[in-house]
């Protein structure tokens, strides 16, 4: 929940979680994310460009991800680490909703 929070890709995750998770498989963050999914608190997305209103480039969440699709696409262990060239486009990123903003922190 706290990576959806922020402006981060997938691989943020990393940096907000305890051991014994920092430290084991990315397969083992999915049973986490997924009821996460489930109960409509966070959506995952891919990360698409946007044009601000002064005509700058940058970055905003896609539309989000078909449910059926996830389980595959968090079981590829390259969409939780960053890119090596350093471009977000394309990579996954997790979204609070409307639900997920309601719940105290």
């Amino acid at each position: 929940m706290i990576n959806a929070t922020e402006i981060d890709i997938l691989p943020g995750v990393w940096g907000d979680l305890d051991e014994p998770l920092r430290s084991g498989p990315a397969s083992d963050l999915t049973p986490i994310l997924m009821p996460l999914v489930g109960r409509g608190w966070i959506e995952v997305c891919r990360v698409i460009p946007w044009t601000a209103p002064d005509g700058g480039a940058g970055f905003q969440p896609g539309p989000p991800i078909p449910k059926q699709d996830l389980p595959a696409l968090l079981a590829d262990a390259e969409n939780w680490d960053y890119p090596q060239s350093g471009e977000w486009l394309g990579c996954l990123t997790l979204v609070l909703t409307e639900a997920g903003r309601e719940i105290p922190r």
